[in-house]
């Protein structure tokens, strides 16, 4: 990491440049005190994607090791995260990594170990704890308490991903959050396919998820045979129901009781990359080692691990 960056723009790296790597790119664009410094892509349109100081390349390796970033996020498919992400804490560079942190227990043990060895900077960009209305959410959580159930439902047409399995590419968010507002991992899952159709673009399917955290029962409807784009959250408390509709602008609300319609909750600015990335450069500012974000992306892949064995 450059010595001056805790006052000097950032410098990042970013690693991939596929739909959610160039909405990376265009959200470091938009921000103040960051830029886009190297880019490693096999994109044939990443010149035109990027500012004309970034260098390109293919070499992800050679951008980890250039020795002139502040940190690097990684956008590929999650089937290449272990080993880059593990790349990065060696050459000692902070590194945020898209969910799900690896395809496998093993793989994430190993990265939070290497994290853990070598008081490393790692987050995963869970995307939906980054939101202004996860933030505010957990917030009035902990006014409303205790806890009594989650439900969630989450869907679209597709996409349909040949290198990542339905589950752990939709299921992440949800346990995620699940993992987040709960605070523990559950002592039991349950995992159902409710529908499966093979399609041009690949395999669609329907879920259904359950993780018991023993006071608190968490059941979760997966799909990417859906009609329309939907992303519902609910945590009932003994206050009341905070509700995330990720779908709607006026994105949380508050439910008192059936027979009070509850209100709307203000919310902070910006978006949840916006925010991941700001918290991101915030973590290298600090420079002080931050592995919770994969201590909870471990949890996450242990949870999407035993859900899948449930499926098999």
């Amino acid at each position: 990491m450059n010595d001056t960056a805790s006052w000097n723009t950032l410098d990042l790296g970013l690693i991939g440049a596929g739909p959610w790597g160039c909405n990376i790119i265009r959200t470091i664009a938009g921000l103040d005190g960051v830029r886009l410094a190297r880019l490693a892509s096999r994109n044939p349109e990443s010149t035109a994607l990027v500012p004309a100081d970034c260098i390109i390349s293919e070499d992800w390796q050679g951008l980890i090791d250039a020795g002139d970033l502040d940190g690097v996020i990684i956008a590929t498919p999650p089937t290449r995260h272990a080993a880059m992400t593990t790349a990065a804490i060696d050459a000692g560079l902070p590194v945020m990594v898209e969910k799900p942190m690896t395809l496998s227990l093993n793989e994430a043990d190993a990265v939070l170990d290497a994290a853990a060895a070598t008081g490393a900077i790692v987050l995963v960009d869970h995307i939906h704890l980054y939101s202004a209305a996860w933030e505010a959410l957990t917030r009035e959580a902990q006014a409303l308490g205790p806890l009594n159930a989650v439900s969630a439902v989450a869907g679209n047409w597709g996409p349909f991903r040949p290198d990542t399995p339905m589950l752990w590419d939709w299921g992440a968010h949800d346990i995620a959050m699940c993992l987040d507002l709960i605070g523990k991992t559950p002592k039991t899952v349950i995992a159902q396919r409710i529908e499966t159709r093979t399609l041009d673009g690949g395999r669609g399917e329907t879920l259904a998820l359950e993780l018991g955290f023993g006071d608190v029962t968490a059941k979760i409807a997966l799909s990417t045979l859906s009609s329309e784009k939907n992303r519902l959250f609910t945590a009932s408390l003994d206050g009341g129901e905070l509700v995330y509709n990720d779908a709607i602008d006026e994105k949380l609300h508050l439910k008192i009781s059936p027979q009070d319609l509850g209100k709307t909750l203000a919310l902070s600015q910006g978006t949840p990359l916006e925010r991941a990335i700001h918290a991101f450069c915030a973590a290298i500012r600090l420079d002080a080692a931050d592995i919770k974000g994969a201590v909870l992306g471990r949890d996450v892949v242990k949870v999407l691990t035993q859900l899948q064995q449930h499926l098999a």
